[in-house]
């Protein structure tokens, strides 16, 4: 009799997981889509993200809000993939400007870690662009000019006439803004 109240639970627990596998499966892959747009790594977290609603299931650790905890578990998983390679981000810098060595293409994701990383880099560099459009232009023209265009600052400062402890200055403050924002867009990510 014992092996048949067995057998009824887990045919229980099957139906109950499966249900809740219809209902939200679809939501959650559009979850997982927005943020990876490779469709087989997609899958492959949609799969790891049900695989812990069955595993905490049959461990009977009771989950009231199963979308919500399934969309937590998909943006843990997300964010376990592109840790794989941990750039150093402009907020772990110190307060000092960057180096002429630490150019922002360092710090980004590389293309090549896959579509993750890419995706990531996307996300990245639009923040990055809006930024820079908020920066007064001799701070965002001393950033671009140094950053992206690889000018140094005494190549610079023979240019526009302007001291290099000026153009320090003013990177200085850009590099500021940035991290500003960049903690935001992390934070954003976090909490979605």
């Amino acid at each position: 009799m014992q092996g048949t109240l067995t057998e009824r639970l887990i045919a229980a627990q099957n139906r109950e997981i499966a249900a809740w596998v219809r209902r939200e499966r679809g939501r959650l892959l559009a979850f997982i889509r927005r943020r990876v747009r490779d469709a087989a790594e997609a899958e492959d977290i949609l799969q790891e993200a049900l695989y812990e609603l069955v595993a905490a299931h049959r461990l009977m650790q009771p989950v009231e809000q199963v979308g919500a905890w399934l969309a937590a578990i998909a943006r843990n998983r997300i964010i376990d993939r592109f840790r794989k390679r941990k750039p150093v981000l402009l907020a772990d810098q110190g307060p000092e400007p960057l180096a002429a060595q630490d150019r922002i293409e360092d710090l980004l994701p590389s293309p090549a870690d896959g579509p993750a990383a890419l995706l990531m880099r996307e996300l990245l560099l639009e923040r990055v662009a809006r930024a820079l459009d908020e920066l007064p232009s001799e701070q965002r023209d001393v950033f671009i000019a140094q950053e992206l265009e690889g000018a140094s600052f005494r190549e610079l400062s023979t240019r526009w006439g302007v001291s290099i402890n000026t153009l320090l200055a003013r990177k200085r403050y850009a590099v500021l803004h940035l991290r500003r924002s960049l903690r935001e867009a992390y934070e954003e990510w976090m909490n979605e």
